[in-house]
């Protein structure tokens, strides 16, 4: 007989191997190919600053693995100011007293995007799937560094004196439909002991068994599907720049 509990403990293994590979979270990750940097400092009043490196300048997105390829394409091409890091600082002493609604969170942290340095924004648009309608445009942004975009080209883009199309011949994608490794539970090397409860509590039928549980790496599909967006310029580059 398996036990429940034994299954729930391989199904949690393979969710959390499989969270850990693909990190895929929300409806569309961004940026998120290196892994942020945490790092917690206490400060005087028992305040806890926590501050984590975004790591933006990765050019790479993730969208839904059904999303339309074929419908990607530029939005915009914008000189911004990235956020480099995010700092939060927390007051315990807020988290005992919220305040507020009865049974609403406390709300005892503040989160602000700091350490922000010149970037090109890079905006793409694309048909995924949609529960509503049965498809929705999304976009998603990429971010190069001021010094990986050509002077010529950060002139011409102060100015607006670049076009949807002449900027979606300036970057080039790549699209990697990726896989992920999860844990399964290894039938074949596994001991699971027959049993039965007796007052919640598992009871082997043979005193002697002891439980062996085995785990094995499978790879199964992405559920997302990496865009990687480079830099490319080409002739028109010039053409746009001296416009």
């Amino acid at each position: 007989m398996f036990r429940v509990d034994q299954f729930i403990a391989a199904c949690s293994a393979i969710i959390a191997f499989g969270t850990t590979a693909s990190a895929l979270t929300p409806e569309i990750r961004r940026n998120e190919d290196v892994p942020p940097v945490m790092v917690s400092v206490p400060t005087e009043g028992r305040e806890i600053v926590q501050i984590i490196d975004l790591q933006p300048f990765t050019h790479i997105a993730y969208i839904p693995m059904d999303s339309d390829l074929s419908s990607l394409k530029v939005e915009g091409i914008k000189m911004v100011k990235a956020a480099t890091k995010v700092r939060s600082v927390t007051k315990p002493s807020d988290c005992d007293d919220p305040g507020g609604e009865p049974g609403a969170p406390p709300n005892c942290t503040r989160t602000n995007y700091a350490s922000r340095v010149p970037a090109v924004r890079v905006t793409y648009s694309y048909r995924a799937p949609s529960d509503e309608s049965g498809s929705a445009w999304s976009t998603f942004d990429v971010y190069f560094r001021e010094d990986e975009i050509a002077p010529r080209l950060r002139r011409a883009m102060s100015t607006g004196k670049i076009s949807r199309s002449a900027a979606a011949e300036l970057f080039a994608i790549r699209t990697v439909r990726g896989s992920v490794q999860q844990l399964v539970l290894d039938d074949t090397n596994s001991i699971l002991c027959e049993g039965y409860y007796v007052d919640g509590s598992w009871v082997h039928t043979n005193p002697r068994c002891e439980d062996n549980v085995t785990y094995r790496k499978i790879a199964s599909p992405s559920p997302y599907i990496t865009v990687k967006v480079d830099f490319a310029p080409s002739s028109l580059e010039t053409v746009v720049a001296t416009k």
